[in-house]
């Protein structure tokens, strides 16, 4: 099929939840998609930070060969050998205790938001139930995460939101303290703020967060939806800022292109949930789970985390050059999650990245957004810049 055909097909059918959508995608191999056309693009947003290791990976997609010809589907009413493996090797790898499978980032936030308040309860706060989050925030489209979600954009048409949440402005310590109240059971954050613009924390800012938690015995969560497996160059993005969670949340990249999201917490957090207080039909079944297994084993086993700091520090350089063209406040992030911050609108300039072979996305209107395969190359990161200062240069 065209992607006219596609398109028209799609119309007809599909809730209008996206709007007018530029390309029709149909193969993918490493960093490259291919249209219904067959014109070639790289992709620089990689499924919004869900294909990690580039499209159809091969160990990857041979996981998931194999497990689909052994079983595809069981509920969680039994054990699940990917499932256990795949907890193991997270838990592992980091400083958390259990886990709890979903299949998105935002069922593993409202998952996160559920043990907040069950935890409180259980240690004898039934009157915490508050959640104290950033403005720019973003957490997900369920009614509790969009609540959540410190952007009023997001809850135009939904009022009313769901009591419970308390916005304050990110990286202001001083506002979280005056925030708190005795019905404050959590303070929930992204360690970086992709969807809000890229901004990223000043020193101190997430420490003194966990210091806040412990003096008023409440729970820190972090939103690593598009922080983890790998992206800021450790295995959970806050093992670059040395500042462990109480509960973490995950998904996007974690299933290498399958849908699965993932919940943790501290063993005495994760012993609030019981059986009946949760649960997820297709959380963690055995397909997303050796897909996910696969994935994780194959950033470990090439250093990706290596690869990230190293070409995504080389990418904050390269595009600093365009400063040269046009007005440009900076690059920042961390790792292979990037935003280039211009001084004027900037989404005329991801449109034509799009025409032009460069999959990527205007955020907050000033920022183009990167987030890029774990495994790019900085000739990669190259052909991305060259493909930019040529669409700048035909919107200016």
């Amino acid at each position: 099929m065209t992607t006219a055909e596609i398109k028209e097909m799609a119309t007809k059918y599909i809730m209008n939840t996206y709007g007018d959508r530029k390309l029709a995608l149909v193969r993918g191999e490493g960093p490259y998609v291919w249209d219904a056309e067959g014109k070639k693009h790289l992709d620089f947003l990689g499924g919004i930070a869900v294909n990690g290791l580039g499209h159809c990976h091969p160990k990857v997609v041979e996981a998931i060969q194999k497990q689909a010809e052994k079983l595809m589907h069981v509920s969680n009413l039994y054990y699940i050998e990917p499932q256990a493996k795949l907890a193991k090797l997270m838990i592992d790898n980091g400083e958390l205790d259990q886990c709890f499978f979903c299949n998105s980032g935002a069922e593993a936030n409202e998952a996160a938001i559920k043990i907040a308040r069950k935890y409180a309860a259980d240690n004898g706060k039934s009157n915490a139930y508050e959640i104290i989050t950033m403005d720019n925030s973003f957490h997900g489209r369920t009614m509790a995460t969009i609540t959540a979600t410190g952007q009023t954009k997001y809850h135009k048409g939904f009022e009313p939101m769901l009591p419970g949440f308390n916005y304050v402005p990110f990286d202001d310590l001083d506002a979280v303290t005056q925030a708190i109240t005795t019905q404050t059971c959590a303070i929930l954050v992204e360690p970086i703020q992709s969807e809000g613009g890229v901004n990223v924390p000043s020193v101190g800012y997430l420490e003194g967060l966990r210091k806040i938690c412990d003096q008023h015995n409440l729970l820190l969560i972090f939103d690593e939806v598009q922080t983890s497996p790998g992206r800021l160059g450790a295995f959970f993005g806050h093992q670059t800022y040395g500042v462990v969670p109480d509960v973490l949340t995950m998904a996007k990249f974690l299933g290498g292109g399958a849908p699965i999201g993932a919940m943790l917490a501290k063993k005495e957090v994760a012993e609030s949930f019981v059986p009946g207080t949760h649960a997820a039909t297709f959380g963690g079944n055995p397909l997303v789970t050796a897909a996910a297994l696969a994935t994780l084993e194959t950033i470990i086993e090439e250093d990706l985390f290596a690869n990230a700091i190293s070409v995504g520090n080389y990418l904050a350089e390269k595009f600093m050059h365009l400063q040269k063209l046009v007005p440009l406040q900076e690059v920042r992030g961390r790792g292979l999650l990037q935003g280039v911050v211009f001084d004027i609108d900037a989404k005329s300039i991801a449109t034509k990245c799009i025409e032009n072979g460069l999959i990527t996305i205007c955020t907050n209107d000033y920022v183009l957004r990167f987030m890029p395969p774990l495994n790019i190359t900085k000739d990669h990161v190259d052909e991305a810049y060259d493909i930019v200062e040529k669409s700048i240069a035909e919107v200016t």
